[in-house]
């Protein structure tokens, strides 16, 4: 690929990321970033603006906050046919800024479902948004991430999606982290804890490897509500039932859920994924 490509963000964890991987391909890359020192594998660009006006691509590795204005503000400054990429993990407020961008630029938003930690991403899943032509878009992200599998689901219900794939997650090893924050005997309970609570514990650990700034954006998807507000209504029927000793509740409630799991999933196979986790773990 002998065209041009300006990462916007590039100081960040993911722009990081993302200037390495393209700089791999011996693509001209050019990072920015008036926050973060842009990684040497890339030109570092001046300025935002000088940094797009020759480009042939944009990625914008920006927080989904300010994501929307800085299309707004960078869009009309793009060469013509440049495309303009959005990687940001909430896509309502930003797919419709795509939406709103000059003809002459093409709009791709996708979501990269792999962080900055991946040294390969064959066979990572990476969603299409589409926003004018979701054919096209989808190709030309195709040709930038090649490796990668891609699944094209509208915005709207990717927030939906991403409330229980990425929002819940986060939400419940976030309070489960702080709760082991107020352990004052953590090194013993160490010791004497087995398979499940260790890779829990890895799990909400790794979670606060990234910035607040992303975990408060994942966990403040307004779609995330009625997910979580279903989880702690099941919390609160779990403990009553215990409390209760109401035994049979629990075991249906177990039998359910395990009935409707396995409609879907090998749960046997789940068990084996986790010891193999656990035996890499105990090394």
């Amino acid at each position: 690929m002998s065209e041009k490509i300006a990462i916007i963000g590039a100081g960040g964890k993911m722009g990081k990321w993302v200037c390495n991987y393209l700089s791999k391909k011996k693509i001209d890359v050019v990072g920015y970033d008036n926050e973060n020192q842009v990684p040497k594998s890339v030109t570092n660009g001046t300025s935002l603006i000088s940094s797009i006006l020759q480009a042939d691509y944009v990625i914008l590795c920006t927080p989904t906050k300010k994501t929307p204005e800085i299309i707004r503000l960078i869009a009309k400054e793009m060469k013509r046919e440049a495309k303009l990429i959005d990687i940001s993990s909430q896509k309502s407020k930003t797919a419709v800024s795509l939406g709103k961008v000059p003809k002459k630029i093409i709009p791709i938003c996708i979501h990269p479902m792999f962080g900055p930690g991946v040294k390969n991403i064959k066979n990572r899943n990476i969603i299409s948004i589409p926003i004018k032509d979701g054919k096209q878009e989808l190709a030309i992200a195709k040709k930038l991430f090649p490796e990668a599998n891609f699944v094209t689901i509208d915005s709207k219900e990717h927030d939906k999606k991403i409330a229980l794939i990425l929002g819940l997650p986060h939400l419940i090893n976030l309070v489960f982290a702080n709760v082991l924050s107020k352990d004052e005997k953590i090194l013993l309970t160490e010791k004497m804890s087995g398979t499940t609570f260790k890779v829990q514990k890895i799990l909400a650990e790794s979670i606060l490897t990234e910035s607040p700034e992303l975990i408060e954006t994942i966990i403040s998807n307004p779609d995330i509500r009625l997910v979580a507000e279903s989880f702690w209504k099941d919390i609160g029927n779990m403990l009553t039932y215990a409390q209760e000793g109401k035994t049979e509740d629990i075991v249906k409630y177990i039998d359910t859920c395990k009935e409707n799991l396995t409609k879907n999933t090998n749960i046997q196979n789940s068990y084996k994924k986790l010891t193999a986790i656990s035996k890499l773990i105990n090394k």
